[in-house]
């Protein structure tokens, strides 16, 4: 049983795992390799001069990894409510967790299929998002939305920002207090 299962690994769903992970929250990462970063030269993205966007992904995938977030290569086919949570199946294999986070970019098909409420998208190209409050909540709870799929800029910098934003808002609900996480400088 995971605490949190991230569906995609590009720069909002890395940046949840991240967070979720640092935390001490158990962490799994489910990504198809499908991101539309995958093709980005980046040039815009805060604290990193240029970067090409496989390099950002697989550097936001070993910052997960860092802090013990695991992460498969599958596809989702279904998220389901279960005992204690929900059973993500994917063409891999089936996962639980209690909070599930939806980051899968432009890709809306799950979202409708699992029955998350959407709307449509207001960037060019993105047809479809997930209708999500301020804090990335869905319709069903315990499944939360972050990043392109919930509407915000798909700038990188921006993607990873509201995914760290959404797996705060999760830590915050598992720890029943406003979860922070500030380092301190070494010396």
């Amino acid at each position: 049983m995971f605490d949190v299962v991230v569906i995609g690994a590009g720069p909002t769903g890395a940046s949840a795992a991240l967070f979720t992970a640092k935390a001490g929250k158990k962490t799994l990462v489910i990504d198809n390799d499908k991101s539309v970063t995958k093709r980005a030269w980046i040039e815009n993205h805060y604290g990193v001069a240029e970067i090409s966007g496989p390099d950002l992904i697989e550097t936001g995938k070993k910052q997960a990894s860092k802090f013990g977030a695991e992460i498969v290569q599958a596809t989702v086919a279904n998220v389901s409510k279960a005992d204690n949570g929900f059973k993500v199946e994917t063409d891999q294999g089936e996962y639980e967790a209690k909070h599930v986070i939806v980051a899968t970019g432009m890709m809306a098909d799950l979202a409708e299929k699992i029955g998350l409420t959407t709307k449509p998208g207001t960037e060019p190209r993105v047809k479809t998002i997930l209708d999500v409050d301020a804090a990335g909540k869905t319709n069903i709870d315990g499944i939360w939305g972050a990043g392109t799929i919930a509407g915000v800029s798909m700038h990188t910098i921006i993607t990873a920002g509201d995914g760290a934003k959404v797996a705060i808002n999760v830590i915050s609900e598992i720890n029943g207090e406003r979860y922070v996480d500030h380092d301190i400088l070494k010396a």
